[in-house]
């Protein structure tokens, strides 16, 4: 994004919270995975997902 973005975070944890938001959707976008429609998906089965399967939310294994 840049780095005057990052002046606007608001807090140490509002930064480590947007680096996060980042880090996953750049990698939606380095695997070919529309980031949106990606995070949609995965926000909506996460209340029905099995905690030891979490691997199979991440977007390199997106449906």
């Amino acid at each position: 994004m840049g780095r005057k973005n990052y002046l606007f975070v608001g807090s140490q944890t509002g930064g480590k919270s947007a680096a996060i938001a980042y880090t996953l959707i750049e990698t939606a976008k380095l695997n070919g995975v529309d980031p949106q429609a990606w995070l949609a998906e995965t926000l909506a089965r996460i209340p029905d997902h099995k905690i030891n399967r979490i691997d199979e939310l991440l977007p390199w294994n997106a449906r």
